[in-house]
């Protein structure tokens, strides 16, 4: 930084932290000097140091049909994805060619590699056309690479970041100046506002379709009152948000260095269980169907309490998947047409069919 460079490439990594590189990082920031750095080959679910820190560009690298290279780090603190190249049996050239000293002769020759860090250059290389079209600001540039990115419309793990760098739209916004500030999280982050050991995906959540299927498992709820009257409980309703939207807003967050697979558990509605794992948005039928409900209410219709839960999942799962029938009805097998869209409300029908009778054998027991 000290040197007068105006982009600083780190196709180096590792899984420690360091003190001393965090600090020459925020030094290097404020002199207005863009990071970008390696995300890391250890297919691993959390980019390796200095990726991860604030104020750092971290990069996973992409095959040549587009898809995450096998080798590359996904998820916490990937922000964009790059040509990194992959060779296998199959495709031996399908590395990154580059000019490089053969270590036998010296003589200069053009190499194929792959990995992270042949995918980071790539960003440098925009980054620095950025800064010659007169962008000056390391996070206007980080913001310009996002918003330029092209996006990809399935990526739960975060395999890609922002999307996959694209240059020439990345100078044009820069020519016209259009800023924007999508990701609110990953904002955050860069600005030092989240302590760094977490981090948040600014991948979109579906938001008001996790709402309505929270609202709706309330309304069937309240529906099933009028004819049968039971009190409300804690019981209820964590069985109502377990089956209609789960604790959603978890389904993006990581904690450095632990999988991150029970998080999207957690963020998950029954349904959902079935891909979640996999990180696949296509609904399993087993999980997505009168299947769960049926086992629960089998389970625990004769608890005191936890039958209330079995009841309120069961109306959660028959709102859920009233609403991905109406909005998104993709499931495994059975693809997304009418085929599943029947499939998911003729299920949707049996849930409230089933908890309407566990209610109402409720009450001729009482």
């Amino acid at each position: 930084a000290d040197n007068g460079a105006d982009v600083i490439n780190m196709s180096l990594g590792g899984s420690g932290e360091s003190q001393l590189m965090q600090e020459a990082i925020e030094y290097a920031h404020q002199k207005e000097v863009v990071v970008i750095a390696a995300a890391g080959n250890s297919t691993q679910n959390s980019a390796s140091y200095p990726a991860r820190y604030p104020r750092v560009i971290g990069v996973s690298a992409l095959d040549s049909t587009g898809n995450r290279a096998p080798y590359s780090n996904f998820g916490a603190g990937v922000d964009i994805s790059a040509p990194g190249g992959y060779m296998s049996e199959e495709n031996p050239a399908g590395g990154i060619l580059q000019n490089t000293i053969d270590p036998e002769t010296g003589q200069p020759i053009f190499a194929a590699y792959q990995g992270t860090s042949m995918a980071a250059p790539h960003v440098a290389g925009v980054a620095a056309l950025l800064k010659a079209s007169n962008i000056e600001s390391p996070d206007e540039i980080a913001n310009i690479l996002k918003e330029a990115s092209r996006k990809v419309a399935e990526d739960p793990l975060n395999h890609f970041g922002a999307g996959h760098l694209d240059a020439a739209a990345s100078v044009k916004l820069a020519l016209r100046g259009q800023i924007t500030f999508k990701d609110f999280f990953r904002w955050l982050r860069d600005n030092g506002y989240l302590n760094p050991r977490f981090w948040i995906d600014g991948g979109a959540i579906a938001l008001l379709p996790k709402i309505g299927m929270a609202i709706g498992s309330y309304l069937l709820a309240w529906l099933l009152r009028n004819y049968f009257p039971f009190g409300w409980s804690w019981s209820l309703a964590s069985g109502l948000v377990a089956g209609s939207s789960g604790l959603f807003f978890l389904q993006g967050f990581y904690l450095f260095d632990t999988p991150q697979w029970p998080f999207r558990m957690m963020g998950s509605s029954i349904p959902e269980l079935g891909n979640t794992v996999i990180g696949s948005t296509a609904l399993n039928p087993i999980f997505a169907s009168v299947l769960i409900p049926a086992v629960l209410i089998v389970l625990f219709l004769g608890h005191p309490s936890w039958k209330w839960f079995a009841i309120g999942s069961t109306l959660g799962v028959a709102s859920c998947l009233f609403i991905s029938a109406a909005i998104d009805p993709a499931m495994m097998w059975l693809g997304g047409g009418w085929l599943a869209r029947g499939f998911l409300v003729i299920n949707a029908l049996l849930c409230f069919g089933l908890a309407r009778l566990a209610v109402s054998g409720e009450q001729k027991l009482a």
